[in-house]
């Protein structure tokens, strides 16, 4: 395009300077800066499609590459949602026997407190009813009557409590333990 240039000053320099000059051999420099103009557009056009194959090309292999990231996080995140299912579900299990295992414990303290209770009030009951007796003997062989019966009086007493803390204790252990 420059020998194209130069060409066309020397020939513009000779139009004004030569008379007889011929205005068809500007005519052909212009077919001939016609054609080199083509010519560059082709070129231009040629290295624009390429460019444009190889950015689709780039693009396209940028997108396989996301893709495959995206699959291979999807596969992760799936491995640890399964591995945090399997953790949540052996801690409710575990949970769930540590309950059970409460539960049953529960239990069995409470049977354990109804018979210790129970055997509790065997005992004071026995002792009220042999204190009893003992001032009851007391009273027939006739020693001190006021302390006989008054020792008879207080063994009543100690039935009469133990029988009320036992019906108490009763209806405790039926209200908070389910009898």
């Amino acid at each position: 395009m420059e020998a194209l240039l130069s060409q066309f000053t020397f020939l513009s320099d000779q139009s004004l300077l030569d008379k007889t000059f011929d205005p068809s051999t500007i005519e052909d420099l212009m077919k001939l800066f016609e054609i080199e103009s083509y010519k560059a557009w082709a070129a231009a056009e040629l290295e624009q499609e390429t460019e444009l194959e190889e950015t689709e090309h780039a693009m396209q292999e940028a997108e396989e590459h996301l893709d495959s990231v995206m699959e291979s996080a999807m596969d992760e995140f799936r491995r640890f949602e399964e591995e945090m299912e399997r953790i949540s579900r052996d801690e409710v299990e575990s949970l769930v026997q540590t309950a059970e295992k409460a539960r049953k414990m529960g239990n069995l303290m409470e049977k354990s407190a109804a018979i210790a209770s129970k055997k509790y009030m065997e005992a004071a009951l026995n002792s009220a009813t042999s204190s009893m007796k003992s001032a009851w003997k007391g009273i027939s062989s006739g020693k001190d009557f006021a302390f006989c019966f008054a020792v008879y009086r207080l063994g009543i007493v100690a039935i009469v409590f133990c029988s009320a803390v036992w019906r108490f204790g009763l209806t405790f252990m039926q209200v908070f333990g389910g009898i």
